[in-house]
């Protein structure tokens, strides 16, 4: 019988099936929490330390106080890849405001409550990265900065929820969601890219969009092979009329977009600069430099 992967929570190990929290956890009541996802490859947890930073940014702006350091939580995430022989995969880092009562006040939530699931994920097709996916501008409005901003990886993923049924009614593989504005802020999850005459554009963080950790990967490879990658604006037509885009994040990785809407990008295929930042982009994966050993 296949052993059964370990979950943390609150510095204990629970198999898959037994792994709970309580029903009065404010983060299943109203999604009041952080998280992060990370890749494993090789033995090699990627950018390892840009995600907790990240995780610790979120929290801060919730006012929410992780009862672990930085590298306490480092530690555990090691420790929970190694107790499952895991070198490979995705890793859903957790924290919530913890247990309190059924009103919203998180002042009645004593201690946070953190999780760490070790697992694989698969987001797309094997097809997608070779041929690009569908995708298309949803009617869902990507909660503003002043709201309820995608700037922090927060457990309330309603409005990318929404638009991504939307996206599944009619059949896409993506959505892309726009800001009150009207303009481009990123994909239901991923954040977004496009190429123009030879510039690789990405919406800036005021559109709502996140400061995703695979987005800077990506905006400093395009820099290393000689490209100007820029945060600006872009409208719907820019994003109709682009040489090639697409889309980045953690689980995603990069994968090209083909069409938009009915409207075919580019030639239809996975362009030139994309396919090189893909080239690129897996040459450092696993590489002890661009993240840190499981075994170490």
């Amino acid at each position: 019988m296949e052993k059964e992967l370990l979950i943390y929570i609150d510095g204990e190990y629970y198999p898959k099936s037994r792994a709970k929290i309580s029903v009065y956890d404010h983060g299943l009541l109203y999604g009041d929490g952080v998280f992060e996802g990370i890749r494993a490859y090789s033995g090699v947890v990627f950018k390892l330390r840009e995600h907790i930073d990240r995780l610790y940014r979120s929290a801060r702006v919730i006012m929410l106080n992780i009862p672990l350091t930085r590298e306490e939580m480092i530690r555990a995430v090691l420790e929970t890849l190694r107790k499952n022989n895991l070198q490979d995969a995705y890793i859903r880092l957790v924290v919530t405001r913890g247990i309190g009562d059924l009103g919203l006040d998180p002042r009645k939530c004593q201690r946070p409550t953190v999780i760490i699931i070790t697992d694989i994920i698969k987001l797309h097709s094997s097809e997608a990265k070779e041929k690009g996916i569908r995708a298309m501008i949803v009617w869902v409005k990507r909660d503003p900065v002043d709201a309820t901003s995608h700037e922090v990886k927060s457990l309330n993923y309603m409005n990318s929820i929404l638009a991504k049924i939307e996206a599944n009614i009619v059949g896409y593989d993506e959505a892309i969601c726009l800001d009150k504005n009207g303009y481009i802020s990123e994909g239901a999850a991923e954040n977004l890219f496009i190429v123009k005459n030879g510039r690789i554009i990405t919406p800036p963080t005021s559109t709502g969009a996140l400061v995703g950790i695979t987005r800077e990967v990506v905006m400093k490879l395009a820099q290393k092979i000689g490209c100007t990658a820029v945060e600006n604006n872009i409208t719907p037509t820019d994003l109709f009329t682009a040489d090639e885009a697409f889309l980045t994040g953690t689980a995603a990785e990069i994968i090209p977009i083909a069409e938009v809407n009915k409207r075919i990008i580019g030639d239809g295929k996975p362009g030139p600069l994309t396919r090189r930042l893909m080239q690129e982009f897996a040459k450092i994966l696993g590489d002890p430099n661009e993240g840190i050993p499981i075994h170490q």
